[in-house]
């Protein structure tokens, strides 16, 4: 039979309402001590339901609400904001007196009166519920509210956990109510009641009464008017519903239902509700500024770039999900070293020169020697996810374990390091060798034993390139078979040795640098960062340091954290570093990089660097202050940057000099203007006898990786490849088929 609406006396309704309500009638009865009828119409009685309330544990935890965090830059610009949820924490004295009131006044207006249980509510609300004959009216307090708010916290994006924390159980409301009775038991008023504004969702991503109040009225809550304060409160009950961007007119009526209620308890004057109710809505829709995607002049690579170091590096958290619940609840102040000026200098290079819809794009990172700072990180396509606006999430700056793809070539400027290892070894900065134009690569030997390159060539670029040839000239000319000579007599190990104290022990894609004889004419993929920091280490007189990003961090509690260290040590004798200091300024007083001079005359260092078929091409250049490194080519793949338009200007066959040399000469000039000038300290260089022959200047220069061959040395090619499911930026032309 069909169940029958009662209308007998109040009791009897109320037993009704029970039904309809449910749990939270029961919390009622289990304070009060009533047995009503509808205990058992709810299948439970008073005895199993003391017993289920028994049972809870009444160890409530409130969470570390997890809360936006700020990015800065090492002038305390902001760089961005980030979180996984939109919220800072306020005091009650950070709070609009009107926003508290209105909220109480329209969720719980009796708060402050009651306990953890509203009995009177709770009656009232089984009585309308009854008479409606469904349930029009809950019960629950702000402090249960509250508790529910916890549960839906901790639940953050499991969606399991998000629908057992608001599934409507008879189990989760007695579970809320003990907890509740415990809360009230520990916490005054005031502090459940700022508690619950700034956990509480109001829409739009804003979760907490400052978000809140920064998205639709663009200031804080302690800044809030009585009908901004009306209105937010009012949205807490339906945030969708009562949205006041798409649902205007429902939100002005919700608002003016608070401000009736704020009237109506007394807490403003009639002539303040007139007011209110006259006053527009007056929102100032501000959307959600989330993550790395907002950060200004290209400092979005930067900045995943931080996020990644606060993810992985051990100094954050012993494991990768301690080092997640940091990141993810965020209210951490982060301080990093990026430089806005050189940032600025540098993203305007890449971005002036090459244009974002070329085939190719450009890469350039800036490194302060003899500290490790990573001040600016920059390249030509903006960081974003539509790659029909060429936008990209992939860093080409940094290897693929930070976000980047699997390197770069850097061709010739490898070169440095074996010379390096050799004024290390002994061998004097006079060095000659015979230098042919065209060789095969010799047996050589390696840490383990020796690595016989049978039947492989090496040549040089230009065919006028005959020695012999002496280190500085072979510097300035970079002469392919002069290297690979000064490698057979070094070995592959000095070698890999001084690469990996150059902070270069992996590639770009993590594995192992290998000891091949092509080792040095840089076929081995690298990253910017990786040469830039090594570069570095030369104009820091041998020091080398590990590069950071953080200077400091600042959790939501005010603690300072530990950051990762640069670690620097000594990779070299000055005296070496001092030698190759002065055959790189002979690279771009007389060499390769001749034309690279800077507007105010300053001494610089650096080398040049081509890949073969042109698939790459660098510049590494360093003053005393900055050392930066730029590549250029093609960001998702292979191009062959011959016969080529790059920025608006022709070239028939790239080179370091002419690609990636004038990028850097801008950012440098920019980033340097008004600084000091300093000088390096350098060493004498005898003439040795005999010379060797000149050459056609004409001739391109010899910076070319593997002398032609892309097999030299046990390696496939100098090209680039990149982890799958990046963002690329397309292929430079808005998503349509590039130039190969």
């Amino acid at each position: 039979m069909a169940s029958q609406r009662s209308t007998g006396n109040p009791l009897d309704k109320a037993g009704l309402g029970i039904k309809l309500l449910g749990s939270a009638v029961l919390a009622g009865v289990l304070v009060a001590g009533m047995a009503l009828p509808a205990v058992g119409a709810l299948g439970l009685t008073a005895k199993d339901t003391a017993d289920s309330f028994d049972n809870i544990p009444d160890d409530f935890k409130q969470p570390t609400l997890s809360q936006a965090s700020m990015i800065y830059d090492s002038k305390g610009g902001l760089i961005a904001k980030v979180y996984d949820r939109d919220r800072t924490i306020l005091t009650q004295e950070q709070m609009a007196p009107i926003m508290r009131q209105a909220q109480v006044d329209i969720e719980d207006n009796r708060f402050y009166e009651h306990g953890a249980v509203d009995l009177k509510g709770v009656l009232r609300a089984a009585t309308k519920n009854a008479e409606a004959g469904s349930t029009t009216q809950g019960a629950s307090t702000l402090t249960q509210q509250y508790v529910k708010n916890v549960f839906v916290e901790q639940a953050g994006d499991d969606q399991q956990a998000f629908l057992e924390a608001t599934k409507k159980s008879m189990g989760r409301k007695i579970q809320e109510l003990k907890y509740a009775i415990k809360l009230e038991e520990d916490l005054t008023k005031d502090q459940i009641l700022t508690n619950y504004l700034n956990i509480t969702f109001y829409g739009h991503q804003a979760y907490g009464v400052e978000a809140a109040a920064n998205r639709y009225f663009s200031k804080s809550a302690k800044d809030l008017t009585i009908p901004e304060a009306a209105m937010l409160a009012g949205l807490v009950q339906n945030p969708s519903a009562y949205d006041p961007i798409t649902h205007p007119q429902a939100a002005q009526a919700r608002r003016n239902t608070v401000i009736n209620k704020l009237l109506e308890y007394k807490h403003i004057s009639p002539d303040e509700a007139k007011a209110a109710l006259a006053a527009p809505l007056g929102i100032k829709y501000r959307e959600p500024q989330n993550g790395c995607i907002t950060a200004q002049n290209g400092m979005g690579f930067f900045c995943a770039y931080v996020s990644r170091v606060i993810k992985q590096d051990p100094a954050f958290g012993k494991t990768t999900a301690d080092r997640q619940k940091l990141w993810s609840q965020g209210g951490l102040k982060i301080y990093t070293t990026l430089d806005p000026d050189k940032q600025a200098a540098a993203n305007n290079a890449v971005t002036k020169k090459v244009n974002v819809t070329d085939s190719v794009s450009a890469a350039a990172t800036m490194v302060k020697p003899g500290t490790g700072e990573i001040l600016a990180m920059a390249q030509t396509r903006p960081y974003g996810l539509d790659s029909t606006k060429n936008q990209t999430t992939l860093n080409l700056n940094v290897d693929s374990n930070m976000g980047g793809g699997n390197g770069f070539s850097p061709g010739s400027t490898f070169k440095p390091i074996l010379a390096a290892a050799a004024l290390e070894s002994g061998l004097p900065i006079t060095q000659q060798y015979p230098s042919p134009n065209k060789m095969d690569y010799p047996k050589m030997s390696t840490c383990e034993g020796s690595w016989n390159e049978k039947g492989v060539s090496v040549q040089n670029e230009s065919a006028s390139e005959v020695g012999p040839f002496d280190l500085k000239d072979a510097m300035a000319k970079s002469v392919n078979t002069y290297f690979v000579q000064m490698e057979q007599e070094v070995g592959l190990c000095p070698m890999k040795q001084m690469a990996n104290k150059l902070g270069i022990k992996n590639l770009a894609n993590g594995t192992p640098i290998k000891q091949v004889p092509s080792m040095v004419l840089g076929t081995q993929e690298v990253s910017p960062l990786t040469m830039a920091s090594a570069y570095a280490a030369f104009a820091a007189r041998g020091l080398y340091c590990n590069p950071i990003a953080i200077t400091s961090v600042v959790n939501a509690d005010g603690k300072k954290l530990e950051v990762p260290k640069a670690n620097c040590a000594q990779a070299m004798s000055q005296t070496t570093a001092d030698g190759i200091n002065t055959l790189l300024l002979g690279v771009t007083e007389k060499g390769t990089g001749s034309s690279l001079g800077l507007d105010d005359g300053r001494q610089i260092a650096g080398k040049t660097g081509t890949t073969d078929n042109r698939y790459a091409a660098w510049f590494t250049g360093y003053t005393p202050e900055l050392a930066t490194s730029v590549w250029l080519g093609g960001p998702t793949g292979n191009v062959s940057m011959k016969n080529i338009r790059i920025g608006g200007r022709y070239f028939d066959s790239v080179f370091g000099a002419t690609g990636p040399g004038p990028i850097w000469q801008q950012a440098m000039n920019d980033a340097l203007d008004g600084t000091p000038r300093t000088s390096f300290q350098t060493v004498n260089i005898p003439v040795p006898t005999p010379t060797a022959p000149p050459t056609d200047p004409s001739q391109p220069s010899g910076d070319n990786a593997a002398g032609g061959n892309n097999n030299a040395g046990g390696l496939i090619n100098g090209g680039f490849t990149f982890p799958p499911g990046w963002t690329t930026g397309g292929n430079g032309n808005g998503g349509k088929p590039g130039h190969r």
